[in-house]
């Protein structure tokens, strides 16, 4: 997929960039976001106006989320960015919110998995006496 064919397809080019449907952010999102993920009928984009400007939410199958964001967060840069162009079209400021899936995962790991792994954690105000008891626990089943 070429931005060209898109950019032509939305009337994004020459003249006709001023006379974009107001409603445009919102359908190019919602193709460029099916283009991208192996889930396209699961894709969900609401727009709300308001003093701010234009704000999209994307809802997302939960699989597709790490396509969405990217490495390093630049696929979800490089959408708003986009976004952004098709709202100075518009004169309006276009920002995009990404929705967290139910049963989502954070860096490969499961929210439950998360909460669980922390639950194990020493507890906040823990003294640095059973810090210190705790890592020479650990060290000792080092030593040969």
């Amino acid at each position: 997929m070429t931005l060209q064919p898109l950019a032509s397809m939305y009337n994004i080019t020459g003249t006709t960039a001023n006379n974009i449907n107001m409603e445009q952010d919102q359908k190019f999102l919602e193709e460029l976001i099916r283009a991208l993920v192996d889930n396209p009928d699961s894709v969900k984009v609401t727009r709300k106006v308001d003093e701010m400007g234009v704000l999209l939410t994307l809802d997302i199958h939960k699989d597709d989320m790490g396509k969405i964001i990217g490495r390093s967060g630049n696929t979800a840069k490089a959408i708003r960015t986009l976004l952004r162009v098709v709202g100075m079209k518009n004169d309006a400021r276009v920002n995009l919110k990404i929705n967290e899936p139910e049963g989502g995962k954070l860096y490969g790991i499961s929210r439950e998995d998360m909460n669980a792994a922390n639950s194990d954690a020493a507890p906040i105000g823990a003294s640095a006496a059973d810090a210190q008891s705790a890592v020479d626990e650990v060290m000792a089943d080092f030593k040969v």
